[in-house]
């Protein structure tokens, strides 16, 4: 079992389909592909009947966290997952994860079995405890990943073709996932030392500007306002 913790400034854009075509133009002499450069991404996330860490979420706090499970493929029982705990404070984020075989994780979320008793599992358990967590909405895109030559610590992530399933959590189940963001790229910038000047210029240039985008929030004000979740 692996556990971890990443402390690292972040980020996120939201780009068109015609701002993205132009920054990869211009930054392409600066970036190379990083070793998970494109896959699809899939991910479970906990909140309670009240959907409390959603619409806390929505409401653009300081502090705000949230679980969630995600795999970089389809699962069988011995696939290594993560379940991890993300609190963000501003733009500073820390993430707690732990590597833990799909079965575990069903063994932990079916049957209330910890898979560790390591301080990061504990840390979980007590938040899903607290909040009465449970699965709620799982989301599955396309991501394509760079680092900078100069940098392979500064990670540029590009998410698009966004499904999702209130209803099915098996990563395997793809059938009933529908189709939320098509169009545009949701790009997030990762880093431990701050943004250099050139790339800052280059966004200036094309009107490409931060946003605190989260996808399960958009999801949500999306069907809130076509009344499927109220």
């Amino acid at each position: 079992m692996l556990n971890k913790v990443i402390d690292r400034e972040e980020q996120k854009y939201y780009l068109s389909n015609e701002q993205y075509d132009n920054l990869v133009s211009m930054i392409k002499d600066n970036i190379v592909p990083d070793n998970y450069f494109k896959e699809t991404i899939y991910n479970i996330y906990f909140d309670n009947d009240d959907y409390e860490l959603i619409n806390r979420s929505l409401e653009k706090p300081l502090y705000k966290e949230k679980l969630r499970l995600r795999s970089y493929e389809k699962t069988n029982m011995d696939t290594l997952v993560f379940l991890e705990i993300k609190k963000k404070l501003e733009s500073n984020s820390n993430k707690r994860r732990i590597s833990i075989k799909y079965q575990d994780y069903l063994n932990y979320i079916n049957n209330n079995v910890l898979p560790d008793s390591g301080q990061i599992m504990e840390e979980i358990d007590y938040c899903f405890k607290k909040y009465r967590l449970k699965p709620k909405v799982k989301l599955r895109y396309d991501r394509l990943a760079y680092v900078l030559k100069e940098d392979n610590d500064f990670r540029i992530t590009f998410d698009n073709n966004i499904r999702y399933s209130l209803n099915s959590f098996d990563f395997n189940d793809i059938k009933c996932d529908k189709l939320f963001l098509k169009d545009g790229y949701i790009m997030e910038i990762k880093t431990f030392k701050g943004i250099p000047l050139w790339l800052n210029k280059i966004l200036l240039n094309l009107e490409i500007y931060p946003t605190s985008y989260s996808k399960v929030g958009r999801l949500f004000e999306s069907l809130k306002e076509s009344d499927i979740y109220v």
